[in-house]
């Protein structure tokens, strides 16, 4: 396994005891979960950030809207100014909100609340959207947010996360036995072999999770509205930067510069005066970025970067390998909670 941080590798079987101990004041009732009135779908993982969940996510809510639910995402939008449970519209205020809700409430179609009390923004949806179909809400990030309860647990596991170590040693927020109480266990398709031994392991008893295969592709530009640059330099602020990287040269779109900002950076003047100034010592004629990158750009540095050539937003999308299986038995999964809630 790797040690992103070997000298604090003694403290994360402290920080094990502290989750064991956390988990086990919840099953003796010591800390409250509190439950909606409607189904809730989490999408999660046991890493720090990077394992994908937002397209997981738009992809679940395409599939629900398609069997006639109403969706309603809860997230809690990590980074964010705001410490108000609220809303999100489409084009508000990436700083405000964070990226990844304003970018689900972009690309979903359905409304999208945040708060760091994902029950209470649970509650704001279920009062201020009625609906006559049946409401699932799908909570963003949801795995180590216990106290919301979840009905489905969906959990995305990475050949990355199997060989990190807990925090702060490494990028693990949970230990990686804990994915087995997962409802179902995502996989890129790439990884699959390489995980195979781990999740057998996972899945020898019938009461392990189902597995679903996923394969994420990258779409450049929007449309073909955009002239793709042919020298692009690449930024990013996420939590994988190197993914990123690999996807793009594995699309045949290779960068003559990455520039990496920590995950969920916001962006101002300073970083927009590097880039263009970046760009023109590479000599490259264009941006290429992502979406959660996009979101947070301003109109007015978009203008600026456009000085230098078009901005490319590479869209990553996902789809279900075995898609009929796979809705066959999360409509059941939901059906079946639907159904003892009556």
């Amino acid at each position: 396994m790797s040690v992103r941080r070997p000298w604090l590798l003694p403290l994360a079987p402290v920080y094990r005891l502290v989750l064991a101990i956390k988990a086990q004041m919840f099953r003796w009732g010591w800390l409250n979960q509190e439950r909606l009135e409607s189904p809730v779908i989490s999408v999660g993982s046991v890493s720090a950030g990077g394992a994908g969940k937002t397209p997981v996510v738009l992809m679940l809510t395409t599939m629900l809207r398609q069997r006639g639910y109403a969706v309603r995402i809860l997230s809690r939008g990590y980074g964010r100014s705001s410490a108000t449970v609220e809303r999100v519209e489409p084009f508000d205020d990436a700083g405000w909100h964070g990226d990844e809700p304003v970018l689900l409430a972009q690309r979903s179609g359905v409304p999208v609340f945040v708060g760091a009390e994902r029950y209470k923004a649970g509650l704001l949806a279920e009062r201020s959207e009625p609906t006559e179909k049946t409401m699932v809400h799908l909570l963003d990030d949801g795995f180590q947010h216990r106290q919301l309860a979840r009905d489905v647990d969906i959990v995305l596991l990475t050949q990355e996360d199997v060989e990190d170590r807990l925090l702060p040693a490494g990028n693990l927020r949970e230990p990686l036995e804990t994915v087995a109480k997962a409802d179902v266990l995502v996989l890129r398709e790439e990884e699959v072999d390489a995980l195979g031994g781990f999740v057998d392991e996972l899945t020898r008893d019938k009461s392990g999770p189902a597995v679903w295969v996923i394969r994420r592709t990258l779409s450049l530009g929007e449309g073909g509205e955009v002239a793709l640059p042919t020298m692009p330099l690449a930024f990013c602020g996420i939590a994988r930067p190197e993914s990123f990287s690999r996807m793009l040269k594995g699309q045949g779109y290779e960068p003559v510069e990455m520039v990496v900002f920590r995950d969920h950076h916001r962006y101002d003047e300073k970083d927009v005066q590097r880039l263009i100034e970046r760009a023109r010592a590479s000599g490259a004629n264009g941006f290429c970025t992502t979406e959660k990158d996009a979101v947070k750009l301003t109109e007015e540095m978009r203008e600026r970067l456009e000085q230098v050539g078009p901005i490319v937003v590479a869209r990553l999308n996902v789809e279900l390998l075995d898609e009929k299986d796979a809705l066959i038995q999360l409509v059941a999964m939901v059906g079946g909670l639907d159904r003892r809630r009556r």
